[in-house]
């Protein structure tokens, strides 16, 4: 595994890369402190046997430039580490803010998309069915409170509502590591925070066109997310062609990470036989 930087057009991108083969981007969600590596990496290994994987950090998180989060644009960001990369064409892996990309890279974009795969995408700031209300949810409205509360504390609210087995993953390690990589990015959680509710996904999936995506897609999602409902996951599964939809029981937001092992082998045999 490499730990490497390539200058698009626009900005520095900073990346973790191993193995060889098809191409495999994954993306990461949209939280603070939230990178390639502690999105993906209980997965990078596994997947990188059969795929070169590429796990980026978008601009603005991580070691990769900082970016206005009023106008940022993920899919254009996607395209230009494509084209740094000499990459014509891959399987995009995103989980949240990642997934959202992932669906607009598909509908907009679709040349640049072999395989879609996503675990708990938002296509819409409320419920679609369940739950009161219809403004963020809870795990949204605290994912927005730790821009302004980066603090291992702060951080372990964030992580303990975006889990399922908060013992097992909710680790004071992972909150530190989260928290140290969120504030050593001051600048990066001043700006979200000031451009919310824009930030961190300025641009906003047409719900209408994901009936056009031809890309072979793999839809995951955990049962017990809090942050993004799985009725977007069943939303998309009955309105994406050529798709299947995965619910993961005992699972929250980070179903590769809870759930590591089957996910592994899912995007894998997925993509070999797609």
């Amino acid at each position: 595994m490499a730990s490497r930087y390539v200058q698009t057009r626009d900005w520095k991108i900073h990346y973790h890369e191993a193995g060889e083969g098809h191409p495999l981007v994954l993306l990461h969600g949209g939280g603070p402190g939230a990178t390639g590596w502690s999105n993906y990496a209980p997965n990078i290994d596994a997947l990188s046997r059969r795929f070169r994987v590429i796990a980026p950090d978008m601009p603005g998180w991580g070691d990769s430039d900082g970016a206005d989060f009023g106008t940022l644009d993920h899919v254009e960001a996607a395209c230009q580490l494509l084209d740094a990369l000499g990459i014509g064409k891959a399987a995009f892996v995103g989980n949240s803010m990642g997934g959202h990309t992932s669906l607009r890279l598909a509908v907009e974009r679709p040349e640049r998309v072999s395989h879609l795969i996503t675990m708990g995408p938002p296509i819409q700031m409320k419920p679609f069915l369940f739950g009161a209300g219809g403004g963020p949810t809870e795990g949204l409205k605290i994912m927005f409170e730790t821009y302004s509360d980066a603090s291992p504390e702060g951080m372990r609210r964030l992580v303990e509502i975006m889990v399922y087995d908060k013992a097992r993953f909710a680790t004071p390690e992972l909150c530190q590591e989260r928290s140290d990589a969120a504030l050593a990015r001051p600048e990066h959680l001043r700006a979200v925070a000031a451009a919310v509710p824009k930030a961190p996904i300025p641009i906003w999936l047409d719900l209408a066109a994901v009936s056009r995506i031809t890309a072979p897609s793999l839809l995951i999602h955990g049962r017990d997310d809090r942050v993004v409902s799985f009725e977007s996951t069943l939303f998309l599964a009955a309105n994406i062609p050529d798709s299947r939809a995965v619910l993961i029981n005992r699972c929250g937001h980070w179903a590769q990470l809870e759930h590591a092992d089957e996910f592994n082998r899912l995007v894998t045999d997925f993509v070999l036989h797609h």
